[in-house]
């Protein structure tokens, strides 16, 4: 782990957040942790949802066709198993560990359904803007399979993935450039210390989802969320007195108006009404998805 000389070096955590549990698709229970309140604050990211949930009537009505524009979508499975499909034709089949990177563009419908019917399922859904110029582009997308997510173990046990950004050195499974997106998936055993730097002007924030963790000096539980201070700090701190899983995820900030209607997010309200016409029209149904 990189070394720092002073606790002055590290952000402090600026507020903790507890997200909001509500339901979504055809009544996923889950846990909106981003919520729209925060998106200024956490520029470029949009949305955070968590999900972890064993009895199958929480989840097992999954994510019908639904459309989208304007930014990308990263899932990522812990547990569980779920089936992707667009409309362009492109399928794939998410399972632990693995993830999916699509940026949506200028729009496209897809659905996310379970391929189980009992057992744990769990994993995020993290969104993140697109800059004006490219809210238009041709959707893409990039399955990853759990193999494909690098990943690295330090000498106190501490054990990092990757999958966007970079971190100790090691490159993630997604680059993305004008955002500059980090997300990493931390496994902290007891006792066990971690560092990582991020640039300043970078927004950040971390998501508990095991065990407990000390951040910034402060003490951030299970299902509870810290947002950085953007106080010119070089980089964030964790240590954990049990074992511990978060992730840790930073970008930077756009600057840009928001303008957002369900799952649809572009810079003006005549946007967004355009956005509406096209997809009465048919429009995102032609949609051609192109490999990220």
């Amino acid at each position: 782990m990189t070394t720092q000389n002073a606790a002055s070096t590290f952000r402090q955590v600026e507020r903790l957040v507890h997200g909001k549990a509500t339901s979504d698709g055809a009544g996923v229970r889950l846990t909106r942790v981003l919520t729209q309140d925060l998106q200024r604050r956490l520029d470029p990211f949009l949305m955070l949802d968590a999900f972890r949930n064993e009895n199958p009537d929480d989840y097992i009505g999954g994510f019908p066709d639904h459309p989208h524009r304007g930014f990308e979508t990263i899932t990522y499975m812990l547990a569980g198993r779920m089936r992707h499909h667009d409309s362009a034709g492109n399928h794939g089949l998410l399972g632990p560990g693995s993830a999916q990177w699509m940026v949506a563009g200028s729009g496209l419908i897809h659905s996310e359904l379970p391929e189980q019917e009992s057992g744990l399922m769990e994993g995020f859904q993290l969104w993140l803007n697109l800059p004006a110029v490219d809210k238009m582009i041709a959707p893409n997308y990039r399955d990853i399979p759990a193999t494909a997510i690098p990943e690295y173990s330090a000498a106190n046990g501490v054990h990092v993935r990757v999958i966007a950004g970079e971190s100790q050195g090691v490159a993630g499974a997604v680059q993305r450039p004008v955002t500059e997106p980090l997300y990493l998936d931390i496994h902290l055993p007891a006792g066990s210390r971690f560092e990582q730097a991020i640039p300043a002007g970078h927004n950040a924030f971390a998501y508990v989802y095991r065990g407990r963790a000390e951040i910034g000096g402060t003490t951030v539980d299970d299902r509870q969320m810290a947002i950085f201070a953007n106080d010119g700090a070089a980089g964030v701190s964790f240590a954990a007195a049990e074992d511990s899983r978060l992730i840790l995820v930073a970008g930077r900030p756009l600057n840009e108006a928001i303008a957002q209607y369900g799952p649809f997010v572009m810079n003006t309200a005549e946007q967004i009404e355009q956005t509406l016409r096209d997809y009465r029209d048919g429009k995102f149904e032609a949609a051609v998805v192109q490999a990220l």
